[in-house]
């Protein structure tokens, strides 16, 4: 009770709104009682029907303008008075209200999609997701074992925040400066060099919660995020490689070798327990979309981890993969569209977890295809002949941004994903439909 009367309290900018509140309600009331030429509750109602009596106004004109001003003062009343307390609240939200709210009523309405994958490929594809729904899940890989967050896992025995870090910011609805310190990397100082802010902010969260997913929620809350980010295990994974030579490396950073192919990759342990959070969102979703992103150090990990391949054949969701549009140097060199889905059919028994490839068939100019062919990346090939017979639907466009990087263009690819989602039909009688 005593919190409740900290409203009437000096300086709350509430107590203005409310009276006038009353006002509108005491008026309106008065109107009607005017109106109806009947006393309905007190002696104050029977005062005012005498008064109306003796003036000789008429009741009908006098009984509409009461009720029309106390309906203009509980108007304003509600609108000042939220707007005072939302101001307290959110103050940069206020010239936008009404569009802040509606947009968020229908963000929440939106599909429920879940993404898998981990690196800036699905960070750039989320910043267009978001704009269309908040029911969002994205699923990340918690094998990196290079850069800030290999530090950070070798020295604290976390799990690597990095992709963590970069699907929370992609999904962020905060001030851009908030967005540049969680990304911001120190170039200087003894041990914090090369760091990342959010990496070590998520880092000390994991220290004072306990618990490395109660640090995302609160990382999650600073941000404002727009939906969920899961990791796809809570326990410390390594990413290893077979190659065509039968050698095999283990750790993450050190799978894309430039002399050598890859056979296949692996987790150790090899039993690791799915995250039950990642893989309930799956089973519900409406949409699930693996990629972009690397093929075998982003994506593939999450695909190893018992229960995920059963979860992603079980849903009812539409299931997307999207394709990069650039080869990566040591990992899928000379990789077409095609070689990619059999990568990911390769470390799935075969199972059918994909119902539609997009794929990029835009071209890329000729000063970006030198520039990258420097670091023997190059355009991933549509062979359509073969993706046709390896049974996948495939949904073709531009979907480049055309700056300076070679990169999916996050609003073109999220439109085309939606507007999949929106074609197809649900399954029925346990059949997938398309």
């Amino acid at each position: 009770m005593h919190n409740k009367m900290k409203w009437l309290y000096p300086g709350m900018g509430v107590k203005r709104w409310l009276a006038l509140l009353l006002f509108g309600v005491v008026m309106m009331a008065t109107g009607l009682t005017v109106l109806w030429n009947t006393p309905l509750l007190s002696l104050y109602e029977e005062t005012i029907l005498s008064w109306v009596e003796i003036s000789e106004l008429n009741p009908l004109l006098l009984g509409s303008s009461l009720i029309a001003l106390g309906a203009l003062f509980l108007a304003l009343a509600i609108r000042y008075g939220i707007r005072s307390v939302v101001g307290a609240i959110h103050p940069s939200d206020v010239p936008n209200l009404v569009e802040h709210v509606y947009k968020s009523r229908n963000l929440q309405k939106g599909l429920r999609i879940v993404t898998i994958g981990g690196g800036t490929g699905l960070s750039t594809m989320l910043r267009g997701l978001k704009e269309y729904t908040s029911n969002i899940t994205a699923i990340v890989t918690v094998a990196d074992d290079g850069g800030s967050s290999g530090r950070i896992r070798d020295d604290l025995g976390i799990l690597p925040p990095g992709d963590v870090r970069n699907t929370l910011v992609a999904l962020a609805d905060t001030e851009p400066l908030m967005e540049e310190l969680f990304q911001y990397r120190f170039n200087w100082g003894e041990g914090l060099k090369g760091h990342s802010f959010g990496n070590l902010f998520i880092a000390a969260m994991t220290d004072i919660t306990g618990d490395f997913e109660e640090s995302i929620h609160a990382f999650s809350k600073v941000l404002a995020v727009r939906g969920k980010v899961l990791p796809s295990t809570l326990e410390s994974v390594r990413l290893g490689a077979v190659y065509e030579d039968g050698t095999t490396m283990l750790g993450e950073s050190s799978v894309p070798q430039g002399n050598k192919k890859i056979r296949e990759v692996f987790l150790e342990p090899r039993d690791a327990e799915a995250l039950p959070e990642a893989i309930q969102a799956i089973l519900e979703a409406d949409v699930v979309v693996i990629g972009p992103g690397s093929l075998y150090t982003s994506i593939i990990p999450n695909l190893l981890i018992p229960g995920f391949v059963d979860a992603l054949e079980a849903t009812s969701a539409l299931r997307i993969y999207v394709c990069n549009v650039m080869t990566q140097p040591g990992e899928t060199d000379g990789y077409t569209a095609s070689d990619h889905v059999l990568g990911l059919r390769n470390h799935t028994s075969a199972r059918e977890i994909v119902d539609y490839v997009v794929v990029n068939d835009a071209l890329i100019s000729e000063s970006q295809s030198r520039k990258y062919a420097k670091e023997k990346a190059h355009p991933v090939r549509v062979d359509h002949d073969r993706l046709a017979r390896l049974g996948v639907k495939v949904h073709r466009g531009d979907f480049l941004d055309h700056q300076d990087l070679v990169r999916h263009d996050s609003h073109r690819l999220a439109g085309e994903i939606m507007h999949l989602a929106t074609a197809y039909s649900k399954p029925k009688n346990g059949e997938r439909a398309g």
